[in-house]
């Protein structure tokens, strides 16, 4: 498997409030759409599945809220292909691929948020590393 194709569709961020006391954030992946994609561009053996998909970070009690909204096409193996296509009939996604394609969500639209975040001056979502004083005594 992997990812052939990314593009954000939507990306909107909003800062609701001034006040930054007790916030918590939450943060939510939905697949909305996988389906079979067709093209005569690549000769492989290889199927392509366009999957639709939307990642919120929210920021609570309504602080702030960022929406990413876009699509992935990832080449999978064609006995791979059918069983994800029967699997979403169900609305089910195998964990694989599912893990997959979260991981390809995260890192784009996190990349993003955090660039908006601190734009919006809006606290990150996730802790970035820093450099602190060692401690000589060790």
């Amino acid at each position: 498997m992997k990812a052939v194709g990314f593009n954000f569709k939507k990306i909107s961020i909003e800062k609701l409030s001034d006040k930054t006391e007790n916030i918590k954030v939450n943060t939510n992946i939905d697949i909305s759409e996988i389906s079979s994609v067709k093209t005569n561009l690549f000769k492989t053996e290889e199927e392509f599945l366009g999957v639709k998909f939307k990642y919120e970070i929210n920021y609570n009690p309504n602080y702030a809220k960022l929406e990413f909204e876009g699509n992935i096409i990832v080449s999978v193996d064609q006995k791979k292909s059918k069983e994800i296509i029967k699997e979403w009939e169900n609305k089910k996604i195998p964990e694989e691929f599912r893990i997959f394609l979260f991981n390809i969500i995260l890192k784009k639209a996190n990349l993003k948020a955090l660039e908006l975040e601190d734009e919006m001056n809006i606290p990150l979502h996730i802790p970035l590393p820093s450099v602190k004083k060692s401690d000589k005594n060790n």
